[in-house]
């Protein structure tokens, strides 16, 4: 025996019978005459099924380890392993569709439900803080007359007498290989096994009804527009009665008309009066948790910020939340009557080119004093 059937599916001589099989699954998709036609590949194919029959059967196996010809006493013009009740069809059949044709059964007529996504909307407010709401949602339930069987009240499905329960119908055909036995689902139940001769007439044996319910929701806080809510077993009833799918919350948060949200921080801007911005002041600011004073220290410029920390939109899943970033817009005024006018000049003379930035000469600070008095009485 000049061929090394071990060798041949490249597993080791103490293999196990499970992985023999795998082995030969393997070969056998790669190197099938369907697959590979050349004369070179189909003798390979030959040549890994004549090994298979031999370390599949524990007689050969012995045999063949002993150092015998377990095809000694089979001989035939045909070659050794290939006769009609020696090929292993099921194997093969297990290589290309994952299990025997025979063992597939027929298919149950409950199915899992789809997935379904609804869009809500929610106001900053409540995408920080969170919230509760009842959802309105159209989906399909289990079908209360027939209970999600699909049949009219009182009757059951009946077996099918085509395929007798099985659900799938063979056939078998002759190949240069031998006879090939197929199996597909049974045209007359559709592979279910049974029939329903009279559906139920609520849900026309589909087994569930569509329906409009209403879910209370919890809103956690931190979420924002493209935060996805799963809701496990919330979605459509399959087919017959089947489990329900998700049902997912897609948030959409609606601008707000002082803040813009960045991650879990806030963002506004304040303007304020020219003189304050020199002077310094403390000024009354709006926030999620209400007003907020904040202190605007002398010689605040345009662009500047000014952090509060902690009062921004709850962190997702976590403790602590954002901050509210305050940006400073300082507002020059674009018209003066002759009073502002000539205390703007006075300013202008007193600090002169010599004056350090940032800092007020001798006189300066009463004058801007006078200026802020002046710009608010107008």
């Amino acid at each position: 025996m000049a061929t090394d059937y071990y060798a041949a599916l490249g597993v080791r001589r103490d293999a196990g019978t499970d992985e023999i099989k795998k082995a030969y699954r393997r070969l056998a998709r790669e190197l099938h005459p369907d697959v590979n036609p050349d004369p070179v590949t189909q003798d390979r194919f030959k040549e890994i099924t004549q090994a298979y029959e031999v370390l599949s059967d524990p007689d050969k196996r012995q045999m063949y380890d002993l150092g015998a010809d377990p095809f000694a006493a089979a001989g035939g013009a045909g070659g050794p392993g290939f006769g009609a009740g020696n090929f292993p069809f099921s194997d093969i059949m297990d290589a290309f569709f994952g299990t025997g044709a025979s063992t597939r059964g027929p298919r149950s007529r409950s199915r899992r439900g789809r997935n379904a996504t609804v869009r809500l909307e929610l106001d900053l407010t409540e995408c920080a803080f969170g919230t509760t709401r009842e959802l309105v949602v159209d989906t399909a339930v289990v079908c209360p007359t027939c209970s999600g069987e699909g049949t009219a009240p009182g009757t059951h499905p009946e077996t099918c007498d085509v395929c007798g329960g099985r659900g799938e119908v063979s056939q078998v055909t002759r190949s240069f290989l031998g006879q090939v036995m197929t199996s597909r689902p049974c045209p007359q139940c559709g592979g279910h096994g049974t029939v329903i001769r009279r559906p139920c007439p609520e849900c026309d044996g589909d087994g569930r009804v569509r329906t409009r319910r209403t879910l209370k929701v919890r809103i956690p806080a931190g979420v924002e527009s493209g935060t996805h809510i799963q809701l496990a077993g919330e979605g459509e009833v399959g087919p017959g009665g089947g489990p329900a799918g998700d049902l997912f919350l897609e948030i959409i948060q609606r601008p707000h008309e002082i803040f813009e949200r960045q991650g879990d921080d806030l963002h506004c801007t304040v303007t304020i009066p020219m003189a304050a911005a020199a002077l310094g002041a403390t000024l009354s600011v709006q926030s999620l948790d209400g007003p907020r004073d904040v202190d605007v220290r002398p010689g605040t410029q345009s662009g500047q910020v000014i952090p509060l920390y902690g009062l921004g939109t709850a962190h997702l899943n976590d403790s602590g939340r954002g901050d509210l970033i305050i940006h400073v817009t300082v507002e020059t005024p674009a018209k003066l009557d002759a009073e502002q006018e000539n205390l703007l000049r006075e300013l202008a003379k007193l600090r002169g080119e010599e004056a350090p930035p940032g800092r007020f000469a001798p006189g300066q600070q009463g004058l801007f004093s006078r200026l802020r008095d002046a710009f608010n009485g107008r």
